[in-house]
């Protein structure tokens, strides 16, 4: 029996040395975003460039899959080739990108506004309703009534830029965009005008 108490001590102590272990080392990730990250996005995720997304309160598991897929492993190309951020993470570790996934998605947002008030109707149609006729499916389906999305596969995209949005539709359906899973936004995006893009693009940015 006190062999037994001691063992189970021992796997208690060891299992909470490896979670300690594991936590997200956040004062080398806020250093990090203070210095690497902040030229671009804000050390506090806050873009002012609508070129550079948003990052602030997006999803961890989100930013964490990007991180990662920005960068080369083991030899092999990036999944998501951008040479700006290819060049940000090549000497960020696995350890790094979850801790900076961690400090990003616990800043505030500071959302950026829909600019366009022609194309609003247009664009709460396709978020809402998708286009049918087209075989697009409403935006909200994935990324939620409100644009949260949901962690890991669809990020947050109310309050980001409009052209930011724009820009990446118009690379999934260009096909240089490609680490979207099992190509739905490629699949999606594909079937959409420029217009159509746009419209909904600026709708999502005055999302709350």
């Amino acid at each position: 029996m006190i062999k037994r108490s001691l063992l189970l001590s021992l796997l208690l102590v060891a299992g909470g040395l490896h979670a300690q272990d594991q936590a997200p080392d956040l004062a080398k990730a806020k250093q990090t975003a203070e210095t690497i990250c902040a030229g671009c996005h804000g050390a506090d995720g806050n873009s002012v460039v609508p070129v550079n997304p948003k990052i602030a309160d997006q999803h961890e598991e989100y930013l964490y899959k990007q991180l990662r897929e920005f960068k080369s492993w083991d030899g092999k190309p990036a999944v998501r080739e951008n040479p700006v951020m290819g060049a940000m993470v090549a000497g960020l570790e696995d350890a790094d990108m979850k801790a900076l996934a961690v400090h990003f998605s616990s800043q505030q947002l500071q959302p950026a506004a829909a600019t366009n008030a022609e194309t609003a109707k247009r664009g709460q149609d396709i978020w809402r309703a998708g286009i049918a006729s087209k075989g697009v499916p409403a935006c909200a389906g994935c990324h939620g009534p409100a644009g949260a999305g949901l962690p890991a596969q669809y990020p947050r995209i109310s309050g980001q830029f409009a052209e930011y949005t724009e820009a990446q539709l118009k690379a999934f359906r260009d096909g240089v965009r490609k680490n979207d899973p099992n190509l739905m936004m490629q699949t999606i995006a594909l079937k959409m005008t420029d217009a159509e893009i746009k419209a909904v693009s600026d709708y999502a940015a005055g999302l709350r």
